[in-house]
């Protein structure tokens, strides 16, 4: 996880964060150059005595300076609509969980199984050991395998919260009496936290989500236990 003081994103645990991290690289690459560019001439203009008459009014140059923002958005958009429609794309799902937001904690169902569903709340700080996370640590973990397409339903019980892990580059709204969906891929093992991004009451810092990715044998050895 990042840690304070750090700047960057969280390193991507999913093929659509990496996507979201390169689009970010990309976004940032055009906006140095713009701004390199932009506080060249503005020196140029303070340390420079004379006035050119042709730069008070001049048809090409306003054409120009048209002309290249719009190229510049088309360069954005395109990669941007491209990553629009992959993050909404379903893919034929392996696993399918489903999530329900309460005030305040998260409850779980994997429907693909029979009676495997299970309520996560945050641990309170009293009861912490040492390898804990403060404030970010459950009593039941998510349990999901990694390399396998996974698709989540999610909704509400009371109020909109919203389902977030930001390494696997997931961010879905909870909404009463509608149906969400997101999909995303785990591409290797660990914990994965996330938080509610929807101000749902006083406890809305307080319901954490912890996802473990575990292997396939190990996942199913899981939920012939459970």
């Amino acid at each position: 996880m990042p840690m304070w003081k750090n700047l960057n994103l969280q390193d991507s645990t999913s093929p659509l964060m990496e996507q979201l991290i390169f689009f970010h690289d990309h976004i940032m690459f055009i906006i140095i150059l713009i701004i390199t560019f932009v506080g060249f001439l503005l020196f140029s203009v303070l340390i420079n005595t004379f006035i050119n008459h042709y730069m008070l009014e001049n048809q090409t140059i306003e054409l120009i300076w048209t002309m290249i923002p719009a190229i510049i958005l088309i360069f954005i958009a395109l990669p941007s609509l491209r990553l629009l429609y992959l993050l909404d794309e379903v893919n034929n799902p392996m696993l399918t969980l489903k999530t329900i937001g309460h005030q305040w904690y998260w409850s779980y169902e994997y429907s693909d199984f029979l009676n495997v569903e299970f309520d996560s709340y945050m641990i309170p700080s009293s009861e912490l050991d040492l390898t804990s996370f403060r404030l970010l640590d459950v009593d039941n973990r998510t349990i999901l395998p990694f390399n396998t397409q996974i698709r989540v339903i999610i909704s509400a019980a009371d109020v909109i919260h919203s389902w977030t892990v930001p390494s696997l580059g997931v961010k879905a709204d909870a909404v009463p009496g509608r149906l969400n969906q997101s999909s995303f891929l785990i591409n290797r093992p660990g914990l994965f936290f996330g938080q509610c991004s929807e101000i749902c009451g006083s406890n809305h810092s307080f319901m954490p989500i912890l996802i473990e990715s575990v292997t396939t044998n190990s996942f199913l050895n899981w939920i012939l236990s459970y």
